[in-house]
């Protein structure tokens, strides 16, 4: 496995591993619809790649991409040490540390970017994804009530959150 930056030539595989995630019937992806086009994927990713408060990166087994993390820094100036995370993983390839090894990333960024906390949303029937996210250190900050729509019903979402210690042991 090889965790590396997002390049706009990623962009049809990312959408791939989207829509594939998407059409899971877990429903663990915010998105009922479509992800991005390909065009507008790469079009983000050109712009990420110089951006310093945003990144997206990739997993890769044997050449395919098998997982995303996506990260942004929070733009009120109250709140920039803290970044939003996203992180999504192909089904057959979860539970062989490819979440964890991108979390890990996740860390590594946000200490080069001076962020202290990292934060995300997960759907509360996603026991998996809790699972990991427990397991890592994320500590559960609260329940969002019917705080995203998804199709034509609100949904919750637990928001987590990790905080950065500087580098050593857990």
């Amino acid at each position: 496995m090889r965790i590396r930056r997002a390049e706009p030539g990623d962009a049809q595989r990312l959408v791939a591993l989207a829509e594939q995630v998407g059409a899971e019937p877990g429903d663990f992806l915010l998105t009922t619809d479509t992800w991005r086009a390909v065009g507008d994927e790469r079009r983000y990713l050109r712009a990420v790649r110089h951006h310093p408060d945003a990144a997206v990166y990739v997993a890769e087994v044997a050449g395919e991409v098998v997982g995303r993390l996506s990260l942004s820094r929070d733009v009120h100036a109250a709140s920039q040490h803290v970044a939003d995370l996203g992180l999504m993983v192909a089904a057959p390839y979860r539970r062989q540390g490819i979440g964890w090894a991108l979390l890990e990333q996740a860390v590594d960024w946000a200490r080069g970017a001076g962020v202290r906390k990292l934060e995300l949303h997960v759907f509360p029937w996603n026991e998996p994804a809790l699972r990991l996210y427990d397991t890592f250190g994320f500590v559960r900050e609260g329940i969002r009530a019917g705080h995203y729509a998804r199709g034509t019903e609100d949904v919750d979402a637990i928001l987590m959150a990790f905080h950065i210690r500087p580098p050593g042991p857990r």
